[in-house]
């Protein structure tokens, strides 16, 4: 089993900044994939970016040049520092950490973008 601590949602004002972190524990890999995952209520949860354990990373279109997904192996932490955040980026965020026989995800974090 894997265990996920999210940290970092909060509220923020349109071009604010805001870093989500999550801390992965337990029966951990070296080789793994970490991300960041969102929905809306009624909306399916959506890819916002992700980091394999070698650094690539893939982002959402609608983020990319404004979020940046990073990891630190030494501490089992993917970051996502999120830049220019607008309204439509307010969302439940959750965090996802896959290796061979798992796929486990955080509790979620809210984001709120608003004036």
């Amino acid at each position: 089993q894997v265990q996920l601590v999210e940290s970092g949602g909060g509220l923020v004002q349109p071009g604010g900044s805001l870093r989500l972190s999550c801390a992965a524990s337990g029966d951990i890999f070296n080789v793994n994939t970490m991300g960041w995952y969102r929905r809306a209520p009624g909306k399916e949860r959506e890819l916002v970016a992700m980091i394999e354990g070698s650094g690539t990373t893939y982002y959402a279109k609608s983020v990319k040049g404004r979020f940046t997904i990073s990891r630190d192996n030494t501490k089992n932490t993917v970051y996502l520092q999120m830049n220019s955040l607008k309204p439509e980026d307010t969302d439940v965020y959750y965090c996802r950490y896959s290796q061979i026989g798992g796929v486990f995800w955080g509790q979620g974090t809210q984001v709120t973008v608003s004036s």
